[in-house]
């Protein structure tokens, strides 16, 4: 399905976009990435802490990272300020492409089980499909802010693959 070829791709992928994200809403006030714009965890800052949290959870069960003490109703309030959720992103960024050049086929060969908040059960998927949604979540999420960003007059970088250096 998946090789540590195209994680270690869709980790330089993450690190490059969120630096363009940030860059754009950097050039916003704190009220415009907090005002609610209608997404689904409200606004820039809101949907930029959760996309934290849910890259926390995930690599709490690939990597051994501590799991974050908030379920998702809350991770919209993960990061709490702009510079200390800035900070926070890139240091996750590092430590995923850190683990993203550990990961071997060996490592992505069999199920992982854990418990869904969301769903409230226990859940069992193939490591390989759970990989592919780390990195399906930060797209989804990130586009929902790149729209945002775009809305408030903010000029985020290219998102295409392609155009991302020595790929």
């Amino acid at each position: 399905m998946i090789t540590p070829g195209y994680i270690h791709m869709m980790a330089r992928y993450n690190a490059w976009q969120n630096r363009s994200i940030y860059g754009a809403a950097d050039t916003l006030t704190e009220a415009e990435r907090q005002q609610d714009r209608g997404a689904f965890f409200d606004s820039i800052h809101g949907t930029l802490s959760h996309l934290l949290w849910g890259d926390t959870i995930w690599m709490s069960r690939f990597d051994g990272w501590e799991a974050p003490e908030v379920g998702i109703p809350d991770s919209a309030g993960f990061g709490q300020s702009w510079d200390e959720l800035k900070a926070a992103r890139e240091v996750a960024d590092q430590r995923i492409l850190d683990w993203a050049g550990r990961v071997s086929e060996d490592d992505l060969i069999g199920e992982l089980s854990w418990y869904s908040g969301a769903m409230g059960r226990e859940i069992t998927k193939p490591r390989a499909m759970l990989v592919v949604q780390l990195f399906n979540h930060q797209t989804h999420h990130r586009g929902q802010v790149h729209a945002m960003l775009t809305a408030a007059g903010a000029k985020p970088d290219d998102t295409d693959i392609p155009f991302m250096k020595d790929t």
